[in-house]
């Protein structure tokens, strides 16, 4: 089975890429069209989302430099809102830039270069994951642009920031034989590259180079994680839809030894470089025909498959372990 990774695609597939090809300390800003703009954009600013670059926007054609120049909606939903140089703001917006850097500086597209270097699929796919509806583009898209939602399409991903122009964010795949054995790789170098503290955000989250740092506390995934026995990369793969129990509640606490990535459709990658511990579940956030976990949900759905992976609750599902 084929699993979206969607924003699993910046970890494991456009931060690899610009640390094999890039000068990550360049500025970029003037070729990208950019004007009188607080401070440089550089592959290492872009990869700690401090490039003071907005979460999202609809992809309408124009370039990145246009659309923010001329953007008005900010504050008119979630995504839509300005970002401070310098400070961590998670972007799918500097990761496409990225993805156009490596272009001009490789002179080749990203979508070959990335199969290539992973092993993964990029979309359009043949076998495609499981479909899932709109999330929150749809709702952003209207506030932005009068430019139509993007129709589905069957190859390619759920949501119209990714069907739109899913360069450098999102857009690969990879089934469990796949995943398991670029991440064996992958974890053998990135890692250490990545889980770099760079950056905060402004409610404190760590950001690293293109890495997020784990707190850990009560009910954490940094708890659960250090249960686990497993040593260096292990995929854990599961096809189900059911809804899953609730997870315990997290109370924060200090940043812990585990670095993480989370994809909108369901995946999670976690990674402790102090001992090449490193786990990536392949999930979805699919509810039922037509309805997504919400944010809680696909929590505890993450939780229950680390559980089964620690050997704690009954293994009566399609669990996987590679």
């Amino acid at each position: 089975m084929l699993f979206d990774l969607a924003s699993l695609t910046k970890p494991l597939v456009t931060a690899p890429l610009a640390f094999e090809h890039l000068d990550l300390d360049r500025d970029w800003a003037s070729e990208l069209g950019f004007k009188d703009w607080p401070g440089p954009i550089t592959p290492r600013l872009l990869l700690s989302h401090a490039a003071g670059l907005p979460p999202w926007l609809p992809y309408t054609g124009e370039s990145v430099a246009e659309q923010v120049a001329n953007f008005q909606a900010w504050a008119s939903h979630p995504l839509l809102r300005k970002a401070a140089w310098g400070e961590s703001t998670y972007s799918d917006i500097g990761f496409r830039l990225l993805a156009e850097i490596l272009e001009i500086a490789a002179g080749r597209d990203w979508r070959a270069m990335g199969e290539e270097l992973s092993g993964l699929s990029a979309a359009p796919w043949a076998e495609c994951p499981i479909s899932m509806p709109p999330g929150a583009d749809m709702d952003a898209w209207g506030l932005a642009t009068d430019t139509p939602f993007p129709p589905q399409h069957p190859s390619l991903p759920h949501d119209a920031n990714a069907r739109a122009g899913m360069k450098g964010h999102a857009g690969f795949g990879a089934t469990p034989e796949s995943a398991a054995n670029w991440l064996e790789k992958w974890n053998k170098k990135y890692p250490k590259l990545m889980a770099i503290e760079t950056n905060k955000s402004n409610d404190g989250q760590i950001w690293g180079l293109g890495l997020q740092r784990l707190r850990a506390g009560q009910g954490s995934f940094a708890e659960l994680l250090n249960r686990l026995a497993t040593k260096g990369p292990s995929v854990i793969a599961d096809e189900g839809t059911d809804e899953p129990l609730p997870a315990p509640s997290h109370v924060p606490a200090a940043p812990s030894e585990w670095w993480f990535h989370l994809g909108y459709t369901g995946p999670a990658l976690f990674v402790r470089p102090s001992d090449g511990a490193c786990i990536l579940l392949l999930c979805n956030r699919l509810k039922n025909a037509s309805q997504l976990l919400n944010v809680e949900e696909l929590r505890a759905r993450r939780w229950q498959l680390l559980e089964k992976a620690c050997g704690n609750t009954d293994s009566n599902s399609k669990l996987n372990q590679h």
